[in-house]
């Protein structure tokens, strides 16, 4: 049987790299500086975590049911809730990279507490990780190495706000790094967006809209082998709207030509269109439209 380590604090992450605990809270790992083989094991962690790879958590990495093999200078980003690891089959590997994490309860009283949510890619998918130029991974390296010179300078009353805003900084660029790989990767884009498109004429065109309800981003990304908030941003950054916004347009614009072109009951394309209830379906085209689905079929006549 697969066991999975509960990480829930940072000593417990200490501990299966072999380290002492410098800071409850946070901890920044230089893989060179790990001496001893690290035993491999699954993990369900209670915090954030990031790898950066020269292989700190081994050539393979399992996550959730799936493997991947990751190129040099690779970011992966694990939030808390994620699991996580190669299996306990007691084998080695040595560390290398760089291993940055901490606890949610670090960012209490930070301004970064609340804007973690911004930082999406904590909910991506492994094989949707960063992919960095060397310059871009000496900027990395510079903010580890920040926040480490922190953790050794000991702990008073500034201590948690600096490494939070040193933190913060690295997400940032983070952020910054991930809008360039979104630009360089146009044309994966863009297939993911045409088979995206061809997904939502697909299941209003095949009445699954009337059998199974209205369509959701997170069915969309499951479809399309991505995770829900990689998906959303891939969409968005490319096309300048939500994967919802699409599917709202498409499915208004078929109960447009519905309303015109036929004479079925409003209650009917709201069913036909996934809407359980047809009060759901005539708010949401005068949301889209400005006018009920009366008015307009009216105004077509």
């Amino acid at each position: 049987m697969d066991k999975i380590v509960e990480v829930n604090t940072v000593a417990d992450f200490d501990k299966i790299w072999g380290v002492g605990t410098r800071h409850p809270l946070v901890n920044v790992i230089e893989g060179s500086k790990i001496q001893t083989p690290v035993a491999h094991c699954r993990k369900h962690f209670g915090m954030y975590v990031v790898y950066i790879k020269d292989v700190i958590c081994a050539d393979y990495i399992k996550y959730g049911r799936g493997e991947y093999d990751f190129q040099e200078n690779t970011l992966v980003f694990v939030g808390p809730g994620q699991v996580l690891g190669y299996p306990a089959d007691g084998s080695t590997f040595e560390a290398k990279g760089w291993c940055l994490y901490f606890s949610p309860e670090l960012l209490r009283g930070t301004s970064l507490a609340g804007r973690m949510k911004n930082y999406t890619f904590f909910s991506y998918s492994v094989n949707e990780a960063l992919h960095i130029s060397p310059d871009e991974r000496d900027t990395i390296i510079g903010c580890l190495r920040l926040i480490d010179s922190e953790i050794n300078r000991g702990n008073d009353r500034h201590s948690n706000m600096i490494i939070a805003s040193a933190i913060e900084l690295f997400l940032n660029y983070c952020s910054r790094f991930y809008d360039r790989q979104f630009v360089t990767r146009k044309k994966v884009n863009k297939d993911v967006i045409m088979a995206f498109e061809d997904l939502i004429d697909d299941y209003y065109a095949s009445g699954k809209a009337a059998d199974n309800g209205t369509l959701t981003v997170n069915w969309c990304a499951q479809q399309l082998n991505l995770s829900p908030n990689y998906f959303g941003d891939l969409v968005k950054k490319d096309t300048g709207k939500s994967p919802m916004e699409h599917i709202q347009a498409k499915s208004m614009n078929i109960a447009k030509e519905m309303l015109w072109q036929t004479k079925h009951s409003i209650s009917e394309i709201g069913y036909a269109l996934g809407y359980q209830y047809p009060q759901y379906f005539s708010r949401a085209f005068k949301a889209s439209t400005g006018m009920t689905p009366n008015e307009y079929r009216k105004m077509e006549a």
